[in-house]
């Protein structure tokens, strides 16, 4: 068997079948899926066995990764969680490149699977974050994380004591013995629904005082914020001067839209001006400039200089050539 994907629940039935359906649909079926469920009150249990999955008795995510990586029999450990959606050739993509590399502990990038530009732009601020830490810091979240099953027992898998950022802690234990590398060929979708339930800058804030925690205090045992297992239904409470900022800030971004998206009011030909459309097309083309030059890293930026600068050079040699 070349992969178990191991996925930690509690009351998933809305969003597991998603994820067990685009298992289903992958051009490399290989695999086995090994669902460990936390005593889920609605039908997570019965959409897991519905789709032929293993099920096993879990905990919260740590103990459940844990448990369900003892009943896994491939050679790769691939731990994803139930609100994640994963194109057709993923694991066939995955696979291959873990095997070119020779790579026993990976990531890959995830995107939201959300049209706000907000959400954009905090996903590509962590994925730029996992990939310059890689080798100073090396983290990866416990939904995109992919092990081989040699170096998981080697290590002893997730630290169960850990109350949170168990995934990094294992991240960390394993680098030392192989090197952490984020994926080129294979991407991931994440719902935003934690976003949604904690509010985005609670959430932000919430990360913020974990990584302190880690880099001064250590590995969390204590609860020092509130985390909810298996929870979407209720949306945090948070202080409201955070919550009218997101509120601002999405209300903004959903007026933009509708201002460069197709619109009714006519010109004089029954069309948009040409004056209205170049404004809104340089305002757009101004914040995704600005969004690739916060979120991409130095590499990336001096290779699509290098890209530009050579699409340059040919549109000059082919207007020469005419």
């Amino acid at each position: 068997m070349r992969i178990s994907v191991i996925i930690p629940t509690l009351n998933e039935q809305e969003d597991l079948p998603i994820l067990l359906e685009s298992l289903s649909k992958q051009s490399l079926q290989d695999f086995e899926v090994i669902v460990a469920d936390a005593g889920s009150k609605d039908n997570t249990v019965k959409i897991a066995k519905k789709h032929k999955a293993k099920v096993v008795p879990g905990g919260m995510p740590g103990v459940g990764r844990n448990r369900g990586a003892e009943a896994a029999i491939g050679e790769y450990l691939f731990f994803l969680d139930a609100d994640v959606k994963l194109p057709p050739d993923f694991l066939q993509k995955a696979t291959d490149e873990m095997d070119d590399r020779f790579l026993d502990l990976a990531t890959c990038e995830f995107h939201p699977d959300s049209d706000l530009k907000l959400d954009d732009i905090m996903f590509r601020f962590a994925n730029l974050s996992v990939k310059m830490n890689q080798d100073i810091n090396p983290r990866a979240a416990g939904f995109c994380i992919f092990i081989t099953n040699r170096l998981f027992r080697r290590i002893g898998g997730f630290d169960e004591s850990l109350k949170l950022a168990e995934d990094h802690d294992l991240v960390q234990r394993a680098s030392r013995f192989r090197p952490l590398r984020v994926l080129q060929n294979a991407q991931l979708f994440v719902s935003v629904r934690r976003l949604e339930k904690e509010g985005r800058f609670s959430l932000i804030q919430k990360y913020f005082k974990v990584e302190m925690h880690l880099l001064f205090k250590g590995n969390v045992k204590e609860d020092i914020v509130d985390y909810e297992f298996g929870n979407f239904a209720r949306k945090s409470e948070n202080s409201k001067w955070v919550d009218d900022l997101e509120r601002k800030i999405i209300q903004m971004e959903k007026a933009y839209s509708r201002l460069t998206g197709p619109r009714d009011e006519p010109g004089t030909d029954g069309k948009p001006s040409k004056e209205k459309n170049d404004l809104f097309e340089k305002m757009k083309a101004g914040l995704d400039t600005l969004i690739d030059a916060l979120t991409r890293s130095p590499a990336e930026s001096e290779s699509s200089g290098k890209e530009k600068e050579k699409s340059a050079k040919n549109a000059k040699v082919t207007k020469k050539s005419k």
